[in-house]
């Protein structure tokens, strides 16, 4: 397998044609990746009823913020390789691939490990009911231990993504997904392991994952040889990853905390609350995974721009993701509010929990006119490396806003899950507002990742 065929060069040609092409794979990977949970909670909700599906939506929950540090290190490895492969700079790819790798699998062990010891009290934390403790318990326990092969994927797609490539972590994940479908109606379906047999799903599917992709690079012409020699850090790497990624992981625990305050809201309120913001977050996955593919698209197309010099083939990579990415939300925006019922009906059957649902995604899902701009933005800014102004952007939307609004509409003036649901736009409007300002400003084309 030749090099050309891992690395892909996005700084020439139909910038259109080149989105559509990189942006395709990504989408329909995290559409597939989206798949893990949403398998567990239809086949849990259908064997084992709402206190699981509350159970797995919870466990969810903390291990999604867990893997979103992650996330936003390996985002920052993305921006960081396509700038050094837009420049040229092949050792600088190499070391910062050996550092990344080195760095991730020794944070993943230290992370299982402390988590597992305060798992109980994080969910004491987020008032768990009690007929779902024991099944969120299970399914964050079984999915902690996996937690490095959930890190290891994550790493190994992004650094594909940063040379240009969103085919294979597609291949990958596809893999991976269809034998977490198949083990979960076995363990849940059929040996009734309800939230552990379906965490336990998860993680060996993950694995599974994780080891195709290095089997696949191994055999290519990689910049990185998996010998053990290789895994080593090198500090000037390190600080680079660290400078642009740690910004990402605050504005995404940050984020994330934020709807983990909506969750331990909606706890309160009874299971059917709880059951329901954990089906309206399972099915906003899906209907936002448009803008967020094109977003992250923008930012790895940015990036080797940015890296070559080319300012404006980045400026109109970023038009052209916000054409595409709101002409698809636009669609799923009217097709949530023509039929809430019927769409919260595929995950459970409970009159209360879609009542429930309804009323939460009537006013969620004005979030999806929105975040086309809030994510192109930021994959603009990213790509050229300001993580930093990303993070305080993400960071004052949730804090400044998300948070104050969910307890303001939702506790206070008592009004629900419809206020509740109010959290999610207006602080998208606050993130895009923001950025937008950032963006007018010009700041961003002075490139500070790669210093010329």
């Amino acid at each position: 397998m030749s090099k050309a065929s891992i690395e892909k060069n996005l700084t020439e040609g139909n910038v259109v044609k080149l989105l559509i092409q990189f942006a395709l794979p990504f989408m329909l990977s995290n559409l597939i990746q989206s798949l893990y949970n949403v398998a567990d909670m239809l086949i849990v909700g259908n064997y084992s009823g709402t206190a699981a599906i509350s159970g797995v939506n919870i466990g969810g929950q903390v291990t999604f913020i867990l893997t979103n540090i992650i996330i936003g290190l390996t985002v920052g490895g993305t921006v960081i390789i396509g700038q050094y492969l837009g420049a040229g700079d092949r050792q600088g790819v190499k070391e910062t691939i050996g550092t990344l790798l080195t760095f991730l699998l020794i944070v993943g062990i230290g992370f299982t490990i402390i988590m597992l010891l305060l798992s109980d009290g994080v969910l004491r934390l987020m008032q768990t009911p009690e007929e779902a403790y024991q099944q969120a318990r299970d399914y964050l326990d079984v999915t902690l231990i996996g937690t490095v092969f959930i890190f290891g994927y994550n790493a190994f797609a992004a650094i594909l993504r940063g040379f240009g490539d969103s085919r294979r972590p597609l291949i990958f994940v596809s893999i991976a997904c269809a034998i977490n479908v198949v083990l979960d109606i076995l363990l849940v379906g059929v040996f009734g392991m309800e939230a552990k047999g379906a965490a336990i799903a998860t993680v060996i599917s993950q694995a599974i994952s994780m080891i195709l992709c290095i089997i696949t690079l191994k055999r290519s012409d990689f910049a990185f040889d998996f010998k053990l020699s290789s895994f080593k850090i090198v500090k000037e790497r390190l600080l680079t990853i660290l400078r642009v990624g740690i910004p990402m992981s605050i504005q995404n625990v940050i984020v994330n905390f934020s709807f983990l305050v909506l969750t331990t809201i909606a706890n309160s309120m009874g299971v059917n609350a709880s059951a329901a913001v954990g089906i309206v977050g399972k099915y906003n996955g899906f209907a936002i995974l448009p803008a967020i593919a094109v977003g992250s698209s923008v930012s790895a197309m940015v990036a080797q721009n940015m890296g070559a010099g080319e300012i404006e083939r980045a400026k109109k990579t970023f038009y052209t993701g916000f054409a595409l990415a709101f002409t698809i939300t636009f669609i799923v925006f009217v097709f949530t509010q023509l039929f809430p019922e019927e769409i919260l009906s595929i995950f459970d059957d409970d009159p209360n929990t879609i009542s429930a649902g309804v009323e939460y995604v009537r006013t969620f899902s004005f979030d999806y006119l929105i975040v086309p701009a809030t994510f192109c933005l930021n994959g603009l800014v990213t790509g050229a490396g300001y993580t930093l102004v990303s993070s305080i952007c993400g960071v004052l939307s949730s804090i400044g806003f998300r948070v104050p609004i969910a307890i303001l509409f939702g506790v206070v003036m008592k009004k629900g899950l419809w206020g509740l649901g109010l959290a999610a736009p207006i602080a998208s409007v606050a993130a895009g507002l923001i950025l937008m300002i950032f963006y007018a400003s010009g700041k961003w084309k002075k490139n500070i990742v790669i210093k010329n």
